[in-house]
């Protein structure tokens, strides 16, 4: 079968691409973007010109993510735990970073159709980073392409327990909570990610093996990908290296391979 290789990848990333089965991309990959301060430390220069050189690797990887029309596309940009553990004077960099980025990246966004969005408890954050993240979605709200979702002031387990708190305060003033009947799809319709496909892939970079309290519900049957790449080196090429490592996995949902369920 010929590959037809999308527009805008050259080089590496099109001679990946043509080794991929276009039919068979993940719909939804979120991302782990690990490694900032450790780039920065092995070139002895603050953790800040790592979270700076960060931002290029975003660029360079949500482009390739839209020119290869991905569904959806999660990032792991602040957790609950980076904004309780950090310097009060790092976290003000971040917030300030993510300003720049939301401002700076708009055109970027607007060129390949990306759609805007947000999850965590980003209500948190400094009043005028709300504004701008609002102002961002709203400008790519039109956008009909890659859902780009970036997770601020995110935590798996508060996610699980914002939407527990959603059903039961639907439940509380739609009839009671008496008749209150809790399944794996109504939790999933009152997570922050209800409106996006399920996750295919969980993409981990700088070697670690853990998913430090990410997606933690979404990533139940996920792929995960670990690569010792830091994220400052991250490209595009990476990502498509990874959804070739992710076409050879076999998917099995707990399930045996080749059986189906009758005796």
């Amino acid at each position: 079968m010929r590959v037809i290789v999308p527009a805008g990848l050259e080089g590496k990333e099109a001679e990946l691409y043509r080794q991929l089965d276009p039919n068979q991309l993940p719909k939804h990959i979120a991302i782990i973007m690990d490694g900032n301060g450790r780039w920065a430390k092995r070139r002895h220069l603050p953790r800040i010109a790592g979270h700076k050189k960060g931002v290029e690797a975003v660029r360079h990887v949500v482009e390739t993510a839209a020119r290869i029309k991905l569904p959806a596309l999660t990032l792991y940009a602040f957790s609950a735990e980076n904004f309780v553990r950090r310097p009060p004077a790092e976290i003000t960099f971040l917030m300030k970073l993510l300003q720049q980025y939301l401002k700076n990246e708009l055109p970027l966004m607007q060129r390949n159709n990306i759609r805007l969005a947000f999850i965590g408890r980003y209500q948190q954050l400094p009043p005028e980073v709300q504004d701008i993240m609002a102002w961002a979605k709203q400008q790519t709200a039109g956008n009909t392409g890659m859902v780009m979702t970036l997770a601020l002031n995110y935590g798996g387990r508060s996610e699980i327990v914002d939407a527990f708190r959603s059903i039961v305060n639907m439940a509380a003033s739609n009839g009671g909570l008496q008749h209150l009947q809790i399944d794996e799809e109504t939790v999933d319709r009152h997570l922050y990610t209800c409106n996006l496909p399920e996750l295919d892939l969980v993409i981990r970079t700088s070697g670690e093996l853990r998913l430090s309290n990410f997606l933690l519900w979404q990533a139940a049957y996920a792929e995960i990908y670990v690569t010792d790449t830091l994220w400052p080196d991250f490209r595009g090429s990476h990502l498509l290296e990874s959804i070739a490592d992710y076409q050879t996995r076999e998917r099995r949902y707990g399930g045996l391979a080749g059986w189906n369920g009758k005796k």
